[in-house]
C-alpha cells in the first residue's frame, strides 16, 4: 500500500458518513499509482474523493429516527437531498461530467426558511406584543437564523451527512461557508415535513427544535438616551410626562454614595433605578421603565397564533374541503405604530397622533 492509499484509508476513517463497505469500489482505481515515473495530470486527492461519495442509507435512516421523523421521511433519497447543498454541484461537475447531477436542497431550503420565519415572527410578536420592530427582527434571527440552524443540525448529528463545497466570495455572490451549508439541513427538513404531512406538523417541528430555546431578548434592547425615548413613548399613549423623583439615598458625602430614583407618570411609577450619581440612577430608571413595557410577555396559555386558523388535517393548506374544521383566532387590538427612536432619522416620517 503506497502513501496515497494510506491517506485514502485514513481520510475515509475520519469521515463517519463514508464507509469503505458502502463505496462502489474501495479503494478506487485512481488511487493506484505505484510507479513514480508515470505521468499524472492531476494528483489524486483522498479528501476530495471522500466528499464526493454519497452518505450511506443507514446513516440517513438513522438521522430520520434520531429526530423523530421516521414516519414522515420514509425515503432515504429525500433525506439525502435535504443534506446536499447546492454548492456541491460545482465540485460534482468537475469530476462527473457525464453522470446525472444529484438533487440539491436549494428549493427546499428556501421554502423552509420562509416557513421558519413565519412561525418565529408570529410567535415572538404574540409573546412580546410591544417589542420594537428592529428588536423583533433580531429575536427572529436569534431563534431561526443561520447560526441557530447550523447549531441545530449539529445537535441532530447531520454534520457528517452534509455534502457541500466551499465557494469564495465574488462580486455578485457572498461566500459559502460550512455553517451556511449546514443551516440548510433543518430548513429543508421543515419544508419536507410541510410537503409530506401538513403545516401544523411543520410548525410543531419548528416550535420543538427552535422556538423552545431561551433567547436573551433583554440584551437586544439598547438605548442611547432612555429618558428621551421614555418621554416619546409616554406621549404616544397620552399619559402625563414622566418625572424623576429621588426615593432613597445614602452616603451623599462619602466615596461611595448610592441614589435610588423613580420615574413617575402622574401617580404611577414607571421604573426605578440606582447608581452612584443622580444622573446614573435616572438613566437606569428610564431604562427600567422602557424594559417593563417592551418586555411585557403574554402568558403561554393565552397565546394565539394566526397560523392556527389553517386546517389541521394532512396535506397542504389548499387541498382541504369545506368540511375540515379550522382553528380559532382573535387578533389583538391595534395600537399606534412604534416610534423608531435612535434610527437614522432619514425616513422623514413622523409618529401618528391619536384622535
Amino acid at each position: 500500500m503506497n502513501h496515497v492509499q494510506k491517506r485514502l484509508v485514513s481520510s475515509a476513517a475520519r469521515l463517519a458518513s463514508i464507509s469503505p463497505a458502502s463505496a462502489a469500489s474501495f479503494p478506487p482505481k485512481e488511487s493506484f499509482n505505484a510507479s513514480k515515473n508515470s505521468l499524472v495530470k492531476e494528483e489524486f486527492n483522498p479528501e476530495q474523493w471522500a466528499s464526493l461519495q454519497p452518505p450511506p442509507s443507514s446513516a440517513l435512516s438513522a438521522l430520520a429516527h434520531r429526530i423523530g421523523l421516521a414516519s414522515i421521511l420514509t425515503s432515504t433519497d429525500l433525506i439525502r437531498q435535504a443534506c446536499t447543498h447546492s454548492s456541491f454541484l460545482n465540485l460534482y461537475r468537475q469530476h462527473n461530467t457525464k453522470a446525472p447531477e444529484p438533487k440539491t436542497n436549494h428549493q427546499l431550503s428556501t421554502l423552509g426558511n420562509t416557513l421558519m420565519g413565519l412561525f418565529a415572527t408570529e410567535y415572538i410578536l404574540a409573546k412580546y406584543p410591544y417589542l420594537p420592530t428592529r428588536v423583533l427582527k433580531a429575536a427572529v434571527t436569534a431563534h431561526v437564523g443561520a447560526p441557530t440552524c447550523a447549531s441545530a443540525a449539529q445537535e441532530m448529528g447531520a454534520t457528517q451527512l452534509l455534502r457541500w463545497h466551499r465557494i469564495p466570495r465574488t462580486d455578485s455572490a457572498p461566500a459559502i461557508h460550512h455553517s451556511d451549508a449546514l443551516a440548510s439541513i433543518p430548513r429543508s427538513l421543515t419544508a419536507l415535513i410541510y410537503q409530506k404531512r401538513s403545516l401544523s406538523s411543520a410548525k410543531q417541528f419548528v416550535h420543538s427544535y427552535f422556538l423552545s430555546r431561551k433567547v436573551d431578548v433583554r440584551g437586544m434592547l439598547k438605548f442611547v438616551d432612555p429618558k428621551k425615548a421614555l418621554m416619546e413613548m409616554v406621549k404616544k399613549y397620552n399619559r402625563e410626562p414622566p418625572k424623576s423623583r429621588l426615593l432613597k439615598e445614602t452616603g451623599r458625602f462619602s466615596n461611595s454614595p448610592v441614589f435610588v430614583v423613580g420615574i413617575f407618570s402622574g401617580a404611577d411609577k414607571l421604573g426605578e433605578g440606582f447608581g452612584a450619581s443622580l444622573k446614573m440612577a435616572e438613566f437606569r430608571a428610564a431604562e427600567d421603565a422602557l424594559l417593563r413595557v417592551y418586555l411585557t410577555r403574554t402568558p403561554e396559555d393565552t397565546i394565539q397564533l394566526p397560523s392556527s386558523t389553517f386546517p389541521l388535517g394532512l396535506g397542504d393548506v389548499y387541498s382541504h374541503g369545506a368540511d375540515v374544521q379550522e382553528g380559532e383566532y382573535s387578533g389583538p387590538d391595534l395600537v399606534m405604530s412604534e416610534i423608531m427612536y435612535a434610527s437614522s432619522g432619514k425616513s422623514g416620517t413622523a409618529p401618528l397622533s391619536q384622535s
